[in-house]
């Protein structure tokens, strides 16, 4: 635990993340000793009044105490829906589309049937570059 408060970067203001956010995590310790595996994927568990956090890495479910925001950077749920949000319903793009959109793209179909309703025929939205 630290017992000073982190300030950001001068013309910068302090990230704030909630519990359940998912964030990108980077040990300064191990990145500035040059150590292998030293930024990877977390949940934030708790927000601590000193600024900083409890994590948990998501991949060993490992326990991080004291993490400082300005080595966080959350992980936007538009980035992890991205291929749902621009998956090609036809041709060729439909084959390489993840079993997990395709498990949620019938469950909308499922839904709209089951509920009686006509489904919407709409576009899906540009692909990013």
């Amino acid at each position: 635990m630290h017992s000073h408060s982190p300030e950001p970067a001068a013309g910068q203001t302090a990230a704030v993340f909630k519990r359940g956010d998912f964030v990108l995590y980077r040990d300064p310790s191990r990145f500035w000793a040059g150590e292998p595996g030293h930024t990877f994927p977390c949940r934030v568990e708790k927000a601590w009044a000193s600024g900083d956090y409890e994590l948990t890495e998501l991949k060993s479910l490992r326990p991080i105490y004291g993490a400082l925001p300005q080595y966080m950077r959350l992980l936007p749920p538009a980035d992890a829906m991205c291929d749902i949000d621009t998956a090609p319903l036809n041709g060729e793009g439909a084959l390489e589309m993840t079993s997990a959109a395709m498990a949620w793209l019938a469950q909308q179909d499922t839904r709209t049937v089951q509920s009686g309703r006509v489904p919407e025929r709409r576009e899906l939205p540009p692909q990013r570059g």
